[in-house]
């Protein structure tokens, strides 16, 4: 039998087409673009059947592109005892069964497949045009299965499918142009990964600028650190050269924790951060947070809220180093000691601290300095902490220093969204 070119439109006049075409286009049925043939499984029994002669394709050996080699073969007593039909190089394969209904590839050999494929030859249209279509159709085949212990669609199914069919030079621009999509797509794929890891380099490079002076230009109209830590605490060490730390730009010092934290903390029932807070960067709002939702147990007696333009740090695993600025009033939130490093700075703005906080050189430094309590559990000491050295530059600065992060980790978050969708 031969294949039936669909020039004929008097069949379809009561047909209502799925969606509409250009009027150059057609409906038709996949049958009538080529020949399709199901294959089969000789008897297993016949240990003559199988051996070297001719390729046999199962539905795994589809990879949804060109098949250059199948593992299995069988013997030319196969294929002339049962019904197993040899496929011609230039077959478009889908597989009809289970899992894999709507899997494809195209022969680039003879083959003879099983039972749960169905081959295309003798086609008359573009051989990719007609691959494509499949491919793009896979969700429409998927949801024609039968359903029961094993989905199945049929050969008929196949052959009933409408395909709305382009004049052949149209047919050969849409499938270059699908594939010139196709290698970009590709190309960024490959790629995600790679720009992925570049992203979160440049983020922590982003702050290891800031935390150095070199985000941002100085201006020396700033009122400088040294001066302004005069008026807020004369009895504070300055240090501006430390050989354990980066230089620092003219008009900054650097602190001590203990110097420039004004929060005096207390003994409180330890209390747990709601889990969707725990992000790198999360700002919450205590203000739309109830006091149960912050802590477990009863209040302690001895009250320590955390206020608005405080910056906490957890100081214990598993979300050590995490860090959050409080943008609003907490509500006479309390905070449990135990877990948390609460920092009041007059000398800091709060974002700018939170940046320092998640800087690589903050986290390098706390990380390395935890012991364990309780096996795997790891805590930072208040102690050491204490004497952390934090960078403290002319307040107006800090300011530009915190609204340019914001706007260069807000562009590089674009782009990895950009990547996800």
């Amino acid at each position: 039998p031969k294949a039936k070119k669909s020039t004929d439109k008097s069949h379809y006049q009561n047909f209502t087409p799925p969606f509409p075409i250009p009027a150059s286009w057609q409906w038709v049925r996949l049958g009538e673009i080529g020949l399709w043939q199901s294959g089969a499984t000789p008897s297993k029994s016949n240990p003559n059947y199988f051996g070297k002669g001719f390729p046999w394709l199962n539905t795994g050996d589809l990879n949804d592109w060109y098949i250059n080699s199948i593992p299995k073969e069988i013997t030319p007593l196969a294929l002339n005892e049962t019904s197993v039909k040899l496929n011609p190089k230039g077959s478009v394969l889908i597989a009809m069964y289970g899992a894999t209904i709507g899997k494809l590839g195209i022969l680039n050999i003879d083959a003879t497949t099983n039972q749960a494929c169905c081959a295309c030859y003798k086609y008359w249209i573009n051989q990719l045009y007609l691959f494509y279509f499949l491919l793009a159709w896979r969700d429409n085949f998927i949801a024609m299965g039968d359903g029961g212990a094993q989905s199945n669609i049929s050969k008929e199914k196949i052959e009933s499918t409408l395909m709305p069919l382009p004049p052949l030079y149209e047919q050969h621009r849409i499938v270059s142009s699908i594939q010139a999509y196709l290698r970009i797509l590709n190309s960024i794929e490959s790629n995600k990964e790679t720009l992925t890891d570049r992203i979160a380099k440049a983020k922590s490079k982003i702050l290891d600028l800031a935390m150095q002076g070199k985000l941002v230009p100085q201006d020396p109209a700033d009122e400088p650190a040294a001066d302004m830590l005069r008026r807020v605490n004369p009895k504070a060490k300055i240090i501006t050269d430390n050989p354990h730390y980066p230089q620092l730009p003219d008009n900054w010092v650097y602190l001590s924790l203990s110097d420039i934290n004004t929060y005096k903390s207390s003994t409180v029932t330890p209390a747990n951060m709601p889990e969707q807070l725990f992000d790198l960067y999360s700002v919450p709002i205590f203000s739309t947070l109830t006091p149960e939702n912050i802590h477990g147990g009863e209040i302690g007696s001895a009250k320590q809220v955390i206020n608005k333009g405080d910056v906490l740090l957890c100081k214990i695993n598993p979300h050590l180093n995490r860090v959050w600025e409080i943008i609003e009033d907490s509500h006479n939130v309390q905070i449990a000691s135990s877990e948390w490093i609460v920092v009041r700075s007059e000398l800091h703005h709060p974002s700018f601290l939170k940046w320092y906080f998640n800087s690589p050189e903050f986290r390098a430094l706390l990380s390395s300095q935890v012991s364990g309590v309780g096996g795997s559990l790891t805590r930072a000491q208040p102690a050491i902490v204490k004497g952390y050295l934090v960078p403290v530059p002319p307040m107006e600065e800090q300011k530009r220093i915190s609204s340019a992060i914001e706007l260069w980790l807000d562009c590089l978050d674009s782009i990895s969204l950009s990547l996800t969708n």
